[in-house]
C-alpha cells in the first residue's frame, strides 16, 4: 500500500515530519510524506469558506498544488490520500481522485466549524485524535451526526525528535530535575485563567512558555494582574527543558473537551509526571492515578502540584509508569502502524463510526 501522507509544516518542523513520515514506513506499505504547505500558503485557506473562495477563483497556487498532486498519485501509484492539517483539497477536487482519502482531524471544536466538518462528506475515512467533543456530544457521535462515511480514533502520537531515544528508562528517570513545573503550549485566551494562576503561584519555579506575541500578553498581565511575561521557546529546546524538569501540567483550550494535544505525549517520553485536565477522557490515553493525573481546576491543580513536588517517590512512579507507556503504545511509527490498519478496514469496505 502506498500512502501520500499531506501536511503542512515549515522550517524544522518540515523537516523532522518528513523524515519521521517517511520512516513510518514499513515492508507492507510506504508513507510519502508531502508538504503542501510548501506550494500554496495554508494561511490562506485555515477556513473552509477561504479555499472555497480560493477554488472558485482559480487561484494559480492553489491549481499548481493540484496539478502537484495529480502527478504525484499518477507517478508513484498511490493507493490512498492522508491528509493532516490546514486542509487545502476542495471537495470538487477531492470528488475527482480515485484513490482512497483519508482526512486526519487534529482541531478541538473551537476550530472544527471553520476548518474540519465542511470537508467531512469529500473522504471516505476520518481519523479523529479525541474522543471528546463537547457537553452534549461526543466525538464519534458528531462525527455520525455529521454524516461520515467511516470514522476511527487515532491519537496524535510521539515524534521520535521530541524525546531522547538514545536514552533507556533508567537514564531519562536519573535526569537532573531542577525545574519544579514547566509548561509549554499555545497561549491562547482560553488557557489563561489556570495558566495565570499557576504563574502567580509558583513564580520563577514555574517555567512556561508559548506561542504568542506582545499584544497576548499585554492582554494576559493587564487582565490577570501580571503573571509574567511569556516568551517563546524553539521546538529544538523542549527536550532539554522537558529533561530538567518535575512536573508538567497540560491545560487544553476548552479543557476537558479537547484533551489530546501532542503535550500529553511529550512530557511523558521526557520522565515528566503530568497533571492534566481531561475529565472522564483522560482515560483514553493514560490511566489516571498510575500513569497520570487529572485536574478539575485551578485550586485542585495547585493541590496537586504541591503534593507531588513534595512526594518524589510517588512522582517518580507515576512519571516512569507514563514512559513506559508512551514509549509502548505511542510512538509515531507505531500510531502510523495503527493507521493502516485502520485504512485497511475501511478499503475493505467496514464502514461505521467507532
Amino acid at each position: 500500500m502506498k500512502i501520500l501522507y499531506s501536511f503542512n509544516k515549515t522550517g524544522f518542523e518540515e523537516r523532522f515530519w518528513t523524515r519521521e513520515v517517511a520512516a513510518a514506513s514499513s515492508s507492507d506499505y510506504q508513507f510519502i510524506p508531502f508538504n503542501h504547505g510548501a506550494i500554496c500558503n495554508p494561511m490562506r485557506y485555515l477556513r473552509a469558506q477561504a479555499l472555497d473562495n480560493l477554488y472558485f477563483d482559480e487561484d494559480p497556487s492553489l491549481l499548481s498544488l493540484y496539478r502537484t498532486v495529480g502527478d504525484l498519485i499518477e507517478k508513484e501509484k498511490i493507493d490512498v490520500l492522508f491528509v493532516d492539517n490546514c486542509f487545502p483539497y476542495h471537495p470538487e477536487f477531492l470528488r475527482r481522485l480515485n484513490i482512497y482519502k483519508v482526512i486526519r482531524t487534529t482541531d478541538g471544536p473551537i476550530s472544527a466549524y471553520d476548518r474540519d466538518l465542511a470537508y467531512l462528506h469529500a473522504y471516505d475515512h476520518v481519523l479523529y485524535h479525541t474522543p471528546a467533543y463537547s457537553r452534549d456530544l461526543t466525538m464519534a457521535e458528531k462525527l455520525a451526526y455529521c454524516g461520515a462515511k467511516r470514522a476511527d480514533f487515532l491519537p496524535l502520537g510521539l515524534f521520535d525528535v521530541a524525546f531522547r531515544p538514545d536514552l533507556d528508562e533508567d537514564a531519562v528517570m536519573r535526569q537532573a530535575r531542577s525545574v519544579d513545573l514547566v509548561f509549554v503550549g499555545g497561549m491562547v485566551p482560553g488557557k489563561f485563567p489556570i495558566l495565570a494562576s499557576v504563574k502567580k503561584k509558583y513564580g520563577s519555579r514555574c517555567r512556561m512558555h508559548g506561542l504568542t506575541n506582545w499584544k497576548r500578553n499585554a492582554y494576559f498581565n493587564v487582565k490577570y494582574g501580571f503573571p509574567g511575561w511569556i516568551r517563546p521557546i524553539r521546538f529544538e529546546d523542549y527536550v532539554p527543558l522537558y529533561q530538567r524538569s518535575k512536573i508538567g501540567f497540560n491545560v487544553h483550550n476548552r479543557g476537558d473537551y479537547t484533551v489530546g494535544n501532542y503535550r500529553l505525549y511529550e512530557l511523558a517520553a521526557n520522565g515528566v509526571m503530568q497533571i492534566s485536565d481531561g475529565g472522564v477522557y483522560l482515560q483514553t490515553f493514560f490511566e489516571p492515578g498510575e500513569e497520570i493525573v487529572a485536574f478539575t481546576d485551578a485550586d485542585d491543580l495547585v493541590e496537586k502540584i504541591n503534593r507531588y513536588l513534595a512526594d518524589e517517590t510517588e512522582r517518580c512512579r507515576i512519571a516512569r509508569n507514563a514512559y513506559r507507556r508512551v514509549i509502548r503504545d505511542y510512538r509515531f511509527k507505531h500510531v502510523m502502524g495503527r493507521a493502516v490498519d485502520l485504512i485497511a478496514e475501511g478499503m475493505r469496505g467496514k464502514g461505521g463510526v467507532r
